[in-house]
């Protein structure tokens, strides 16, 4: 039985392995910490495939993926909330207010599921957005590169990436605005 699993396991890693590690290196800052996230994911499969049977090993791959790259984002939290919501002159008084909710100190299973809820929503977010919107967002807001190192990277101007970044975070706004909504109505 054991060595069944093992084949299983390593027919997994042969399976989804190049696909796994290029979905994390699309969302995170550079190949070492996606290579620690794969890494992390095998793990998490290893211990999990021993203990109970996975039912769609790809979806449950790929969500321990994303909650792992999620996991790895959340320290810049508050940088990413204050930028979201008031870098501009544009901010209203009307914009939501997250902090109160994922910042909160306490942690019980209620802000854990609120915290992944707007994580979550907040990469489904990102990815509606134009390949160049997001990636400038998260290079700047999740990956904490500066826009003179992006321009050098991209070769555009700098003023073209924050044109770029508010255009990503006016959607983020707007999008996020609907499940502030729902949270705190809730």
């Amino acid at each position: 039985m054991p060595q069944d699993k093992n084949s299983h396991i390593i027919q997994t890693i042969a399976s989804y392995g190049k696909s796994l590690l290029g979905f994390i290196r699309r969302r995170v800052k550079n190949d070492a910490d996606a290579e620690d996230i794969l890494q992390d994911v095998w793990y998490q499969f290893s211990a999990v495939i021993n203990s109970e049977p996975i039912e769609q090993t790809s979806a449950w791959l790929y969500r321990v993926a994303r909650n792992k790259i999620t996991d790895k984002h959340k320290k810049k939290t508050e940088t990413l909330l204050d930028d979201m919501l008031a870098d501009d002159e544009d901010y209203d008084d009307e914009a939501p207010d997250f902090k109160a909710i994922l910042l909160t100190e306490a942690t019980t299973p209620e802000t854990e599921y609120l915290r992944n809820l707007f994580w979550e929503q907040l990469f489904f977010a990102l990815d509606e957005l134009p390949e160049e919107q997001k990636q400038v967002f998260v290079w700047h807001e999740l990956e904490d590169i500066p826009f003179e190192e992006i321009a050098k990277r991209t070769g555009l101007n700098t003023n073209t990436l924050v044109s770029r970044k508010r255009y990503a975070v006016l959607h983020l706004r707007k999008r996020l605005a609907q499940l502030y909504t729902e949270i705190t109505e809730y």
